[in-house]
């Protein structure tokens, strides 16, 4: 009964991340496995030149995952991404 109860709690997400660089990835996909969620699909954009500078940095890698996790641990990984200073931006879409 509780195996059934998580698969339906689990939500997808569109994670959408810039790192300065692709070493931080390993960090980040070990806490989404902590946090108990899934990355279901990995795109990896490459090193693309920003805009304009963000934190002094003029390019980034872009990764884009599809994710499972638990509604309730979201708040949890959006608070650790915020942390992270490696992190350039993040968005975290609910589809």
């Amino acid at each position: 009964m509780d195996l059934i109860f998580n698969i339906v709690d689990m939500t997808k997400y569109e994670l959408t991340l810039l790192l300065p660089e692709e070493a931080e990835v390993k960090n980040i996909k070990e806490l989404i496995t902590i946090l108990k969620g899934k990355i279901e699909k990995e795109d990896t954009w490459g090193k693309r030149n920003l805009a304009y500078p963000i934190k002094k940095a003029a390019s980034a890698f872009y990764f884009h995952w599809l994710i499972d996790i638990d509604h309730g641990n979201v708040n949890e990984l959006k608070k650790k991404l915020n942390f992270n200073e490696k992190l350039i931006r993040y968005l975290l879409l609910k589809i």
